[in-house]
């Protein structure tokens, strides 16, 4: 009888630990990112990525990142997005620029999922530097100073990935500092 109740302890023990750490949270933009929703299901809590929620809305992605995925995206902040000339965000979300704003976006997306140690390996295996190909076709130039994770375009424009490994249900985000554009 005690072998029997310390086993349905360690079992519920199990069950809860096992629970509580897949709802373990990262918080972006002052809201918890929860590894059980999707990429758009904590996207629109973050209030530091509203321009990049409106510009996903507005290429009509929100279903391609609510799929199954996997999917390693990497999300400008609102405050990336202001780096950009003025008038360009207002420019790309006109509804004749659409297809020009999915290029833009899914240049921002690498199928599968890949963590931050995913990304760290293949720097390393690539001798300093990691290809990544996007969703648009592009590629991305993965790189670390320090332990700092870098992301570059191909035009040569940098991005730092300020919080790493935001894991999602279909995938994981990256939050990074730049927005990334692909050679025109």
């Amino acid at each position: 009888m005690k072998t029997r109740k310390f086993l349905a302890t360690a079992v519920l023990a199990l069950t809860f630990g096992f629970t509580s750490f897949a709802q373990k949270s990262v918080m972006v933009g002052g809201a918890a990112m929860y590894s059980n929703k999707n990429i758009i299901e904590n996207a629109v809590n973050s209030k530091d990525h509203t321009t990049l929620v409106a510009a996903v809305k507005a290429a009509d992605l929100v279903e391609t990142l609510k799929g199954k995925g996997p999917f390693t995206v990497f999300a400008p902040t609102n405050a990336a997005f202001d780096k950009l000339p003025a008038g360009t965000v207002e420019t790309l979300l006109k509804p004749e620029n659409k297809k020009m704003l999915q290029t833009i976006l899914t240049y921002h997306v690498v199928a599968g999922k890949w963590n931050a140690s995913d990304i760290a390996k293949a720097i390393k295996a690539g001798k300093g530097k990691a290809t990544l190909k996007t969703v648009s076709g592009g590629t991305l130039t993965a790189w670390m100073d320090g332990k700092e994770l870098y992301i570059t375009d191909e035009n040569g424009n940098k991005s730092k990935v300020t919080i790493a490994d935001v894991n999602q249900s279909n995938g994981v985000i990256h939050v990074v500092d730049a927005v990334l554009l692909p050679k025109q």
